[in-house]
């Protein structure tokens, strides 16, 4: 598979604003559509990227206290 699905499951809450932080750098949204993406989690981040970007990706947030899921396309 070349190409996943990147899905924000869940992160700790003392933790949000540096999750927010990557899904904005990750995504391109302002502060306000990365804040409603991150609170409305399950979400979808990615619906396809790249495996190493994918990867790379759900390897920052885990190490930020989040949960993330990659499902393959």
């Amino acid at each position: 598979t070349t190409d996943f699905k990147v899905t924000l499951e869940s992160y700790a809450a003392d933790k949000k604003i540096a999750i927010i932080k990557i899904v904005r750098e990750a995504t391109g949204l302002g502060l306000k559509e990365a804040k409603e993406l991150v609170e409305g989690a399950p979400k979808t981040l990615k619906e396809s990227s790249p495996a190493a970007e994918a990867k790379e990706l759900a390897k920052k947030i885990e190490a930020s206290g989040g949960k993330v899921t990659l499902k393959g396309l």
